[in-house]
């Protein structure tokens, strides 16, 4: 019996991480993207070439959109799509940290209905399918009650927390923490380790597809900045900002200024 996209997406999860971990204790040959795009190492292409092989395989009727392929149009034309970041975090694979994630997803015309982000070193796997709720490692998880917003703890990069994000230039008295992997960023919020999270630049899909269903099957909200809801697979694969959280949600974005000046280069 074929197996289920999530089962699929798991095992996938599982493999890329055998092949990360190999490179990252060997101390993984690194260089730069073009056009400022980022690092890349010989794991991330790797572990990409690995997952599109036996992804696409297993469903060759879907589209493949990852940070590490080439971009083909011919994924606008499929009713599901493999969103992937090999490795997110490529910073801290490099610097031989622990926070960087596989982030796998698929996206049904626009919207995700399964996903996995798998943090091999700390052997967290978090796991979501639509309708059936959020996991990590096999338990359920849900995210902070917590709805005053001035007590949050929210992951963020230092930029995100300059007034000129803010109404009025106010920005709130949250304590922030901060996380490489926005993937995993993501699934802190959905396991109620964390308040919220947010970025508040264009997002690419791959970095955030997986996670945002994790927090949604967790009970929380994934939006973009301006409180909409994220659709997938866009022509552009890019998302305005994202803003998950739990209960503080409502009150995070309606603090946002609803026209920031552009934000900086960061995560």
């Amino acid at each position: 019996m074929p197996a289920t996209d999530l089962t699929l997406l798991t095992d996938a999860a599982r493999e890329a991480g055998v092949i990360a971990k190999r490179h990252f204790e060997d101390g993984p040959r690194a260089w730069d993207k073009p056009h400022g795009a980022g690092p890349v190492t010989e794991a991330d292409l790797e572990v990409d070439a690995m997952l599109r092989r036996e992804l696409t395989r297993a469903r060759p009727n879907y589209g493949w959109l990852s940070e590490e392929t080439e971009d083909n149009p011919a994924r606008l034309q499929a009713t599901n799509t493999f969103i992937v970041d090999p490795i997110d975090g490529t910073r801290a694979f490099i610097e031989g940290a622990q926070d960087w994630a596989h982030s796998l997803a698929i996206a049904e015309h626009g919207r995700v209905t399964a996903a996995v982000v798998y943090l091999p070193l700390r052997e967290m796997m978090f796991c979501a399918e639509a309708g059936g709720g959020a996991t990590l490692n096999g338990q359920p998880i849900v995210v902070s009650k917590l709805r005053e917003l001035n007590s949050a703890t929210v992951l963020a990069a230092r930029p995100s927390l300059d007034p000129v994000h803010w109404r009025d230039g106010a920005t709130p008295p949250v304590q922030r923490k901060f996380r490489t992997s926005l993937a995993y960023r993501l699934c802190l919020v959905a396991a109620g380790r964390f308040d919220a999270m947010l970025t508040l630049r264009p997002t690419w899909e791959w970095d955030v597809a997986a996670g945002a269903l994790i927090v949604a099957e967790a009970s929380g909200h994934a939006t973009d900045r301006s409180g909409a809801p994220l659709r997938f697979n866009n022509p552009h694969p890019q998302v305005d900002g994202i803003v998950a959280a739990g209960e503080v949600h409502g009150a995070l974005v309606a603090r946002l200024a609803p026209q920031a000046a552009p934000a900086a280069p960061f995560a």
